[in-house]
């Protein structure tokens, strides 16, 4: 009689594969996969560091040369190239740079309005169209996108109003006519003044890990005081007098009173966001409009102003509002601030551990 014989052979297929060769072979190949998958990312990890550390040195260099050629303090072309790189990661109609410096001018704004050539890079008839454009580094070339041009063809702006804070304010307001670029602005120059250098990138959490604190998203959420409208923010609950804690470097823009948020202050960062901590019971001594802050510096104190006129506490209970504005030169937005919020205590934590 036929036999068929292929049950047998499935079974000894899975016996096959279920011996003990058969797993540690693929324990090896498995570990080697995960091996090769960990010093890929250290290597990558590795190289994006140095390339930042790279740019960053090659940017102060542009800067002090800068100075040395205008006699306006580096700061301010930090300042100024800072702010613009912002604005362009969130402006989708200007093009990212293709080099260390992040000033943009439009092809007309460069070579002229009425220029026939938008890629003219010749300095002499740019001048004749009425461009801008001009040769920075001595090539006899006037290049949109290098560096030196670039820089230098802002600086020669800056340069026609003088080299003090007055002066620059000045140049700027004529140059971007708008009251909040300015004060981003020289808010940037002083912050990159106090520190004395542009790697300025570290973050912290508002409040100190060891607080009995807990928290959830509740961005969008519904709020009624005052009208119906949305949460616009994180809510950090934890008790009365908790420090709160500068999240980033940045520049203290707005402190005092506001009916929503009771006590409350506005910090802005070199990446044109605004931070937001409201409710609080108090603020660090000192601390007033324009002071320079840093990660992890205390602010303020927890507690439950707001919903009321000056002065009115204790509507709910005890906690930190946290929210997050970007600005991209033409308005604002508030963004959801718990991702970010989830980062910062992630990599707190992490470094505790490993100090």
């Amino acid at each position: 009689m036929f036999s068929r014989s292929l049950p047998k052979i499935r079974g000894e297929q899975l016996v096959a594969e279920s011996s003990p060769t058969k797993g540690v072979a693929y324990t090896v190949r498995k570990f080697q996969f995960f091996l090769i998958v960990f010093l890929v990312f250290s290597l990558t990890t590795e190289t994006v560091a140095k390339e930042e550390k790279n740019n960053t040195e090659e940017r102060m260099s542009l800067y002090k040369k800068m100075e040395a050629i205008t006699q306006i303090d580096w700061t301010y072309f930090a300042a100024v190239d800072q702010y613009e790189r912002s604005a362009r990661r969130l402006n989708k109609n200007i093009p990212e740079e293709k080099g260390q410096i992040a000033i943009y001018f439009s092809p007309d704004e460069w070579t002229g309005p009425i220029n026939p050539n938008q890629k003219d890079t010749n300095p002499l008839t740019i001048s004749i169209f009425g461009g801008i454009g001009l040769d920075g580094n001595g090539d006899g070339i006037a290049d949109r996108e290098n560096d030196e041009d670039v820089l230098y063809t802002f600086a020669n702006h800056l340069q026609k109003y003088g080299p003090h804070p007055d002066d620059i304010r000045m140049g700027l307001w004529d140059y971007y006519k708008r009251d909040l670029i300015v004060s981003i602005i020289t808010g940037n120059a002083k912050i990159y003044k106090h520190f004395g250098t542009i790697d300025l990138d570290k973050n912290a959490f508002p409040v100190p890990l060891q607080a009995n604190y807990n928290f959830k998203n509740t961005w969008g959420d519904r709020r009624g005081w005052g009208g119906l409208r949305i949460h616009e923010g994180t809510d950090i609950f934890t008790g009365y007098g908790v420090p709160v804690r500068a999240t980033t470097y940045g520049i203290v823009e707005t402190i005092g009173w506001n009916r929503y948020g009771g006590w409350r202050i506005g910090i802005r960062d070199l990446n044109n966001t605004y931070h937001y901590f409201a409710h609080l019971n108090g603020f660090e001594k000192n601390l007033e409009k324009g002071s320079v802050v840093k990660p992890g510096d205390t602010i303020g104190f927890v507690g439950s102003s707001g919903y009321g006129p000056k002065g009115t506490a204790g509507k709910f209970p005890p906690h930190l509002h946290y929210g997050m504005y970007r600005f991209n030169g033409q308005k604002e937005w508030g963004f959801d601030p718990y991702p970010s919020l989830k980062t910062w205590e992630r990599q707190e934590r992490n470094a505790k551990k490993k100090g």
